[in-house]
């Protein structure tokens, strides 16, 4: 569960940290998202999901990162 709460807070930090330093340039980043077909963004997201979990997967069954 420490970890959960852990893994949950550096999502956070990361999806709050770009709003933080820039926001006007989120506000236009979000406008031209918002012109990019449904498609695109789900092949992104279907890439991001795959790497991520990869990733996870990766460092589990690594002893490189223990």
């Amino acid at each position: 569960m420490k970890l959960l709460l852990l893994v949950l807070g550096m999502v956070l930090i990361v999806e709050g940290l770009p709003y933080a330093a820039a926001p006007e340039k989120m506000r236009e980043w979000l406008l031209k998202l918002s012109e990019v077909p449904p498609s695109t963004l789900r092949m992104i997201g279907l890439f991001s999901l795959t790497s991520g979990l990869i990733l996870c997967w990766l460092v589990q069954k690594s002893s490189f990162f223990s």
